[in-house]
C-alpha cells in the first residue's frame, strides 16, 4: 500500500478539522438536594461564570476553567445551609457528565495529559488519561479545615465525581506544600491543564480513536 505524501496527510489533517463540530455540552441535573445547570465549551478560551452559593468553589471553577482555557457557565442551588457537600459533589457529577458529552465518540484526542504546577511552596502533579475507565487516585497532604464555607475533604469527593463521570483515569498528587488554599488552587489548575492537553485534538491522528483495542 502506498504511503500518503505528507501533504496528503495535512490536507486530510485540515479537512478532518474542519469537519468536527464544536465540542459544547449542556447537561441539568435536578435532585431533593441540588439544581444545577452547567455548560462547557471544551475549545473556548477560559471564560467562566460559576455561581454555586460556595465562593471558595466558585473561584477553584473560575481556576479550573480559566488554566484549562474551557468556556464554563454554572448555576447551582442546593442545601448549603446544611454544609456545601450535595453541592460540591453534584457539581462534579454534572462537569464530568458534560465534558464526556462534548468529547462524542473521542475521535482524533491526544487522549493523554499530564502538568506539574507550582503555587508559591506548593508542586503539584495532576495525570489524566481519557480512558472510559473513571478512578481517581489521590495523594494530597491537606489539613483538615474550613476554607470559607468550603470543607477541604470536598476537593476529594468533587474529583472522584469528575473522574466518574468523565471517565477519565485521574492522578492528582500534591508534592510539597502546606497552605490548604495552594494546595487545591493547585490542583484544579492543574487538572484544568491537563485536560486541555488531553482534550486537544491531534491532526496527525484525524479521524482515529486513541486506543489498541479500538475502543474507549
Amino acid at each position: 500500500m502506498a504511503k500518503k505524501s505528507k501533504k496528503g496527510k495535512a490536507k486530510e489533517a485540515a479537512a478532518f478539522a474542519k469537519s468536527l463540530p464544536h465540542r459544547v455540552a449542556h447537561v441539568r441535573r435536578t435532585t431533593k438536594e441540588t439544581d444545577i445547570d452547567l455548560e462547557i465549551d471544551l475549545d473556548g478560551t477560559g471564560e467562566v461564570d460559576a455561581q454555586t452559593g460556595v465562593p471558595f468553589f466558585d473561584h477553584m471553577l473560575d481556576a479550573f476553567g480559566r488554566h484549562g482555557l474551557f468556556d464554563l457557565a454554572v448555576k447551582a442551588s442546593g442545601d448549603v445551609d446544611v454544609d456545601a457537600h450535595h453541592t460540591v459533589e453534584d457539581v462534579g457529577i454534572v462537569l464530568g457528565q458534560a465534558i464526556d458529552q462534548a468529547l462524542g465518540d473521542k475521535r482524533g484526542i491526544v487522549r493523554f495529559g499530564d502538568k506539574l504546577v507550582p503555587m508559591d511552596e506548593t508542586l503539584l502533579l495532576c495525570a489524566i488519561d481519557i480512558s472510559g475507565r473513571g478512578q481517581l487516585h489521590y495523594r494530597m497532604d491537606l489539613p483538615i479545615e474550613i476554607i470559607g464555607t468550603f470543607d477541604t475533604t470536598l476537593a476529594k469527593e468533587f474529583f472522584i465525581a469528575l473522574a466518574d463521570n468523565a471517565g477519565l483515569t485521574l492522578h492528582i498528587r500534591s508534592l510539597s506544600g502546606e497552605n490548604s488554599h495552594h494546595l487545591i488552587e493547585a490542583a484544579f489548575k492543574a487538572c484544568g491543564r491537563a485536560l486541555c492537553d488531553a482534550t486537544r485534538v491531534n491532526p496527525r491522528i484525524a479521524g482515529v480513536l486513541p486506543s489498541t483495542k479500538g475502543s474507549l
